[in-house]
């Protein structure tokens, strides 16, 4: 049983793709959102890495139903705290879809 939402069928709202978009804002000083789409269930691993290829920390690592979803990246929390000035890469893996992304942290 699905809900409606302005006469559209909740059904035709999940996502038909897999999508990631760009993070926002970008530039960053501390804090950015990324929103992805998942167009199926399946493991969805969301990743940033430095501009080396390192592993900076899993932002998403669970299966996920379909749909839209954004999390929020804090450069000054956590395990990733101190993060220096530079370039990053975030990058989203769910089912076959692979896709990576650049953004920018500045204090």
């Amino acid at each position: 049983m699905y809900s409606l939402y302005n006469g559209i069928n909740a059904t035709e709202l999940e996502p038909s793709e897999f999508s990631v978009g760009q993070n926002y804002p970008n530039p960053f000083k501390e804090k950015t959102v990324i929103k992805y789409c998942v167009a199926y269930r399946t493991r969805v691993l969301l990743t940033v890495y430095n501009e080396k290829s390192k592993e900076i920390i899993k932002l998403v690592d669970e299966v996920k139903n379909p749909g839209t979803y954004e999390v929020e990246f804090n450069s000054h929390s956590g395990e990733v705290r101190n993060l220096e000035t530079g370039i990053y890469f975030y990058q989203l893996k769910a089912g076959d879809y692979v896709e990576m992304k650049k953004m920018l942290l500045q204090k």
